[in-house]
């Protein structure tokens, strides 16, 4: 088995926790099959996916994932691009907005927005 140093980019170090008598099992069957304990593991885990991909309610919780997922990509996207439409400006200049206060006061006065100013700089 190479080390952690060795390992090939893109391979991924896993430790666990196992009883003595689990590793005990495990390194039996790994010597009786000619391999090792990291082959045993590497065997359970493909076959537990293999498992999973079969399993119709977790595909069916993947696609809903999927589905959420995609909803909210479609939703940033749409916040995005009307971040940068033209004609869409929210306050324009020199428009004062009444807002309702929370106060029995009434409303209170916004204050027109100031000229844009690129980022990092002031005036």
């Amino acid at each position: 088995m190479s080390t952690s140093d060795e390992l090939p980019r893109g391979i991924k170090t896993l430790g666990i926790k196992l009883k003595p008598t689990v590793h005990a099992q495990l390194s039996f069957i790994a010597q009786l099959r000619g391999g090792t304990i990291t082959d045993e593991i590497l065997i359970a885990i493909v076959e537990h996916i293999a498992q999973a991909k079969d399993d119709p309610e977790l595909r069916e919780r993947a696609v809903a994932v999927r589905e959420a997922i995609e909803r909210e990509a479609a939703a940033r996207q749409q916040a995005i691009a009307g971040l940068f439409e033209a004609g869409d400006d929210p306050l324009p200049l020199g428009n004062e907005v009444a807002t309702k206060s929370r106060s029995t006061r009434g409303s209170a006065k916004v204050p027109p927005r100031a000229a844009k100013i690129p980022f990092g700089f002031t005036r």
